[in-house]
């Protein structure tokens, strides 16, 4: 075990209610980040390995949890792809992660955290590895199209971003481009307005969605 590095998540103490459910009925974040991992190795899908989770209770309830896994040396985060349109192979990496995507869905993962900071991106020497972290939101269940196009809506993805994303995922799946990116953007615009609501009604200015 000389030289493996780790990486330690410690959740946050839940309320008193939470605490008793994740103690009583439901697994706890840590356990579920735990098993979350697990299943998503055994399907092929990149993840840092898991190593351990670690709960501390009473008997009214969780107190505290940790989940350990292994650390990732990554190159960069997928928000780098968001803020900086002019990065080095942008369209061939954002091809690549649409099929990174498309294997979830095809293996019925709804990763419900699928936002720019929860994938780490390895560069090799011939290609791009993806690995999914904060793991404790996810269902396993069958996607349909909407779903599937819904699932991008947390990426904040600019329209160059949607077009050459639906591009890829409507060749992939089978559908036209022209359906599949008019559902992908739809479901990116309505998220990016519903965060920005708030703001954009105290500045009283229009959003304009990114380029």
């Amino acid at each position: 075990m000389d030289g493996l590095k780790l990486n330690v998540k410690s959740f946050k103490t839940p309320n008193a209610f939470n605490s008793f459910v994740y103690k009583y009925i439901r697994p706890s974040k840590a356990k579920r980040s735990f098993e979350y991992a697990s299943r998503l190795i055994d399907c092929g899908i990149s993840t840092p390995f898991p190593i351990a989770y670690f709960e501390e209770s009473s008997a009214l309830g969780l107190k505290r949890s940790f989940y350990i896994s292994k650390h990732i040396d990554f190159d960069f985060e997928f928000r780098e792809l968001i803020h900086k349109p002019w990065f080095g192979n942008r369209t061939e990496i954002l091809e690549k992660f649409t099929e990174f995507t498309f294997k979830l869905h095809e293996n019925s993962v709804n990763f419900l955290d699928h936002s720019p900071g929860n994938t780490l991106i390895v560069k090799t020497e011939n290609d791009y590895e993806f690995y999914l972290i904060d793991l404790n939101r996810m269902k396993f269940e069958t996607l349909s199209f909407d779903k599937r196009m819904h699932n991008f809506r947390r990426l904040w993805l600019s329209k160059t971003m949607v077009k050459i994303m639906s591009r890829k995922y409507a060749e992939l799946y089978g559908k036209t481009y022209e359906e599949t990116h008019a559902l992908m953007l739809k479901h990116s615009r309505n998220f990016q307005l519903k965060i920005d609501k708030k703001k954009l009604r105290r500045s009283g200015r229009k959003m304009k969605f990114k380029t």
